[in-house]
Formats: C-alpha cells, sequence, structure tokens
C-alpha cells in the first residue's frame, strides 16, 4: 500500500470517528444564532476548558485547566483591533472586560447605602464604569457575541456550527482556538445513566480518544478562514517541535506555542515559515501589559497580509 492509499484511510478513519462522535453526542439544548453579528472581519475566540462528563446525569467529570484569561483577554485587543468577535467560553471562565474585577465582584464592588440602595463602592467605580460600558457597547453594536459550553459535546457542536456559518465570510474570518479541549472522552451511547456508586470498588473506565476536528474545520466547515491554534506544554524541549507538528498536520496558519510557567509572559507564534517570540511589557504601566497585545496585533498584521494575498 503506497503514501497515498494510507493517507486516504487515515481520512476515511478520522470523518467516521468524526461522525460517530456527532451522531452519538446528545443535542444541543438550545443552538446559537449567530445571524446578528456585524462587522467586516470576525474572529471565534474559542476560550476555557471542556469537560468530560462520566455518566448521562452528570455528577462527576474529568475537566482540563483553563481559566479563560487568554481568550478573554484577546477578545478585547480583537475588539480594539476592529473585529467582531464570537467568543465560545466555558460557563464560568474569564470574561472579557472582567479582568480588572475582583474575584467577587457582585460582593465585592456594590454596597447597600444608608438608605438601602445598592450602589458602587468609590473604590471601584472607575473599573466597573468601564467594564460595563465597554461590554454593553460591543454588545449593542453586535460586534460580541458570548456563546457558553461545558462539555466537549457542547462545544465541538457549537463550533461546527459556527464553523459553517462562517464559511460565507471567506478570508475575513479567523478562529483562534484557545480552549482547552479534551484529548479524551466516554463516548454517550457506553456513558451510564445515574451516578456511579462507590460501593462497586475501583473505578475502570475505558476513554476513547476525541477525533481532531481541527482538519475537518480547515477542510470543510471553513476552508479558507485564517486558523490559529495554541500548543501547550510542561516541558519547553519538546514544546516547538509539537507546535510544527500541529502546524503541519492540521494545516494551521500559525500555531501559539506556550509553556505553562511562562505563558503570560512569553509565547511563541509558529508559522510555515518563522518562528517568533512574543513578549509582554515589564510594568503594568506599558501598552503591552498583557502578553496577549502584541501577540493580537501580530496576529492581526498575518491576516491582514493573509487578505491581502487574495486580493492580488
Amino acid at each position: 500500500m503506497d503514501a497515498s492509499s494510507n493517507s486516504e484511510t487515515s481520512q476515511d478513519t478520522l470523518y467516521d470517528d468524526i461522525k460517530s462522535f456527532f451522531d452519538s453526542a446528545p443535542p444541543l439544548k438550545d443552538g446559537p444564532d449567530i445571524r446578528g453579528v456585524a462587522g467586516s472581519r470576525i474572529v471565534c475566540v474559542t476560550s476555557g476548558g471542556t469537560t468530560v462528563p462520566l455518566e448521562r446525569r452528570c455528577v462527576r467529570y474529568i475537566d482540563n485547566f483553563s481559566s479563560g484569561h487568554r481568550g478573554a483577554a484577546s477578545t478585547e485587543y480583537f475588539l480594539k483591533a476592529g473585529y467582531s468577535v464570537i467568543f465560545l467560553n466555558r460557563r464560568g471562565t474569564c470574561q472579557p472586560f472582567c479582568r480588572s474585577l475582583p474575584q467577587d465582584p457582585l460582593l465585592e464592588c456594590f454596597e447597600v447605602s444608608k438608605e438601602l440602595n445598592v450602589q458602587v463602592r468609590q473604590s471601584h467605580s472607575e473599573v466597573v464604569k468601564r467594564a460595563i460600558g465597554e461590554h454593553c457597547t460591543a454588545v449593542e453594536e453586535g460586534l460580541l457575541l458570548k456563546i457558553p459550553f461545558t462539555t466537549i459535546f457542547e462545544y465541538l457542536q457549537i463550533l461546527q456550527l459556527i464553523g459553517m456559518s462562517m464559511k460565507d465570510h471567506g478570508r475575513r474570518a479567523m478562529f483562534y482556538l484557545a480552549a482547552a479541549v479534551s484529548d479524551f472522552y466516554v463516548p454517550w451511547q457506553s456513558m451510564v445513566e445515574h451516578k456511579i456508586q462507590s460501593a462497586s470498588g475501583p473505578l475502570d473506565m475505558r476513554l476513547v480518544q476525541a477525533p481532531k476536528m481541527l482538519s475537518v474545520l480547515r477542510k470543510n466547515w471553513a476552508p479558507t478562514a485564517f486558523c490559529i491554534s495554541f500548543k501547550l506544554e510542561t516541558d519547553s524541549e519538546i514544546l516547538l517541535a509539537k507546535a510544527d507538528m500541529a502546524l503541519k498536520r492540521y494545516n494551521m496558519h500559525a500555531v501559539v506555542a506556550n509553556e505553562l510557567l511562562t505563558r503570560k509572559e512569553e509565547v511563541i507564534v509558529v508559522t510555515s515559515n518563522e518562528k517568533i517570540s512574543v513578549h509582554r511589557g515589564k510594568t503594568e504601566a506599558e501598552a503591552d501589559a498583557d502578553v496577549e497585545s502584541p501577540l493580537i496585533k501580530l496576529l492581526v498584521e498575518k491576516h491582514s497580509a493573509y487578505i491581502g494575498d487574495s486580493d492580488s
């Protein structure tokens, strides 16, 4: 069997796995409506980690670590750069414009006056005003649509809907895939209905490898969109090799490589012909206080060049 036959067999297996995943996944309760998103350039930012339920009536689940900070910060910078943003985010994770608020903003930012009115504490008034104002402006102008997910089933079904709906945007569409997506899952049809009982003894459960949707996103759902994926590793020695592998395997336009301990300070953007280190500013007062600020500037430039290639 030659290499092309092996490749075709591998592709057939991938598509069979993807079809099996979607056929067996529990249907979405409320499908997102993204028709109202305005703007000439549109980016889907995925953020937060997916869960893998262990029971259909889920009590226990396996979670992927992600605070959602990267996606939330990046959404703000994409909006500043003139993009419309579909923010596909894990419920309960960091949200755009809320990064400067305390951990429990409702209880820490507000107080009850002597007249029993609820008001913003003076110490938080400016940051609350800015967060609410910027968020409301983006939503009211049709520039920000937030879609929540929790499980891997929800995430991949919604991503498919977004991908297929953004197909018409051609090269002006971008996918910024910062979510931490589960590599393994329990198929819905083999999942128990009720809570797993501890009295049954040690738990022996088989996880199936989740089908890699990046290939089908690039090839079928949104074939001309500009696609950026992320590669997070704890071992810096293998990081760039893994990023290179992902770039080629999934035909990404760029892979953002980041190491767990330094991910807020530095990332490396890997493309087919270069590797660019991106650093955050050294002080909070600098314009690039977040590493996401120079990162988004760079990716917007890359996207503009990609759009320009089709016009020339």
